[in-house]
């Protein structure tokens, strides 16, 4: 018998750069309270890119226009509270946001949003969330930036057809 396939968590996260700060969220995990970039799971039927918006209008109140892919990171880590194994598939978008929703609630677990510059992010490395967070930051700042359509949606991601 053979054993179940190993699927890492696949996530999405939003780099927002505005007048040299960076938008992140403060949020309660199981290792306590974190920052991280508006990031969440992707959820199924939906694109990555959908993700990102979605998540990001969760998390922060505020629409975001992804403008490229800043990359894809793994990482993997022990949850110790929980015993877990825990690996990350984490596909970043750089973009721009619009103005915060004051009617919009934030999401559970998102204390509140912050904008921080490059030095405050750096100096808060033990409040990080997850690694990633330090590089979408300093690879934004070496200006790497991959296209959009770097990812492929096929049509059957809406509408799939089943195969016999």
């Amino acid at each position: 018998m053979s054993s179940p396939r190993w699927k890492p968590s696949v996530t999405v996260a939003a780099v927002i750069e505005q007048d040299g700060r960076f938008l992140l969220v403060e949020e309660e995990t199981p290792e306590g309270i974190r920052l991280n970039q508006p990031a969440g799971h992707l959820d199924p039927g939906e694109s990555l890119q959908e993700a990102v918006v979605r998540e990001v209008l969760e998390e922060t109140a505020c629409v975001f226009t992804p403008t490229a892919l800043l990359g894809v990171y793994m990482s993997r880590f022990i949850r110790s509270a929980r015993h877990e194994d825990v690996t990350y598939l984490r596909f970043t978008y750089a973009g721009t946001v619009g103005p915060r929703d004051p009617s919009r609630a934030l999401d559970d677990g998102i204390l509140r949003t912050v904008w921080m510059t490059p030095g405050e992010i750096r100096a808060a490395a033990d409040r990080h969330r997850s690694p990633a967070l330090q590089r979408n930051v300093d690879d934004w700042l070496a200006g790497v930036r991959h296209p959009l359509d770097t990812v492929f949606v096929d049509p059957g991601l809406y509408d799939p057809v089943e195969k016999s």
